[in-house]
């Protein structure tokens, strides 16, 4: 047996392992000023609009992402009404305050990213960013009224961590609507709006966009899984500790870093 293992090459030293503390591992940015900490928000949130349409959940004018501005932290920046998510740059964003008025930017505001997102980032202090828009599968999951189950490791994220808003009364355009949903999200990080899509929030521009897209391909996973039969449930124990491994706003971040990479790299016009 011993004649098979590996020999040290002669006369060289083998590799010594590199020192943990010299190994590159990204973690969220902090900033000197506030200025460039709203930048920073306003370009993340301009590479999430580009993935988001990268990946098919533009729906005609449907659909907005909001960062919280902060220093103004009752104004959020979103994505102009009627642009494509597709061509969106930096330049493009516009400055909405807490009642709905346009103080930052020459575009309309989508009556319904304020009406949602207002009472969101309103609800919940510790969101900085709310993703919402009309993707196919959140759309198909919305229309059962129903909770996602924990049937594989990355749906576990939000077990017992997202809710569903179990009403539709049509395009939400008046605060109460707002406010509604708002509450039924409560202190998680994922809403289901019945026969309407998905909300997902987060303290961070790519934690929000995050749970957006996992969110988005667990309802279909969950869909195509009941088509081929029964799925297998995760046991309480298993998911609960899961969600403790993967379900927290910086697990989110560092997996939406590949996507990141891939958006600024390959659509480096974004940041114009």
């Amino acid at each position: 047996m011993a004649d098979f293992l590996p020999q040290p090459a002669q006369g060289r030293t083998p590799p010594q392992p590199i020192p943990t503390e010299q190994l590159h591992f990204a973690l969220p940015q902090t900033f000197p000023t506030t200025d460039d900490e709203r930048q920073h928000r306003k370009e993340r949130l301009v590479a999430a609009l580009r993935l988001f349409g990268r990946f098919g959940f533009e729906e005609g004018v449907a659909g907005h992402i909001t960062a919280r501005d902060p220093e103004f932290t009752d104004h959020f920046w979103v994505n102009p009404f009627g642009m494509s998510f597709k061509l969106i740059t930096v330049s493009d964003l516009i400055l909405v305050n807490h009642a709905g008025q346009v103080v930052e930017g020459r575009f309309h505001v989508n009556q319904a990213a304020f009406a949602i997102h207002a009472q969101v980032h309103q609800a919940r202090p510790d969101v900085v960013a709310a993703a919402h828009s009309h993707s196919t599968y959140g759309r198909a999951l919305s229309s059962l009224g129903e909770l996602l189950d924990p049937i594989t490791q990355d749906v576990c994220a939000f077990y017992e961590d997202h809710a569903l808003f179990d009403d539709y009364t049509g395009v939400v355009v008046d605060e109460e609507e707002g406010r509604r949903i708002a509450e039924a999200l409560g202190p998680h990080k994922a809403v289901i709006l019945r026969n309407h899509g998905l909300l997902t929030v987060g303290d961070s521009v790519d934690a929000a966009a995050w749970w957006f897209i996992t969110m988005e391909r667990s309802c279909q996973v969950q869909l195509t899984a009941r088509a081929a039969g029964k799925p297998v449930l995760i046991d309480h124990e298993s998911a609960v500790h899961t969600r403790g491994q993967l379900g927290n706003d910086l697990v989110a971040w560092i997996n939406y870093q590949p996507l990141y990479q891939q958006i600024s790299r390959s659509e480096p016009d974004l940041f114009g």
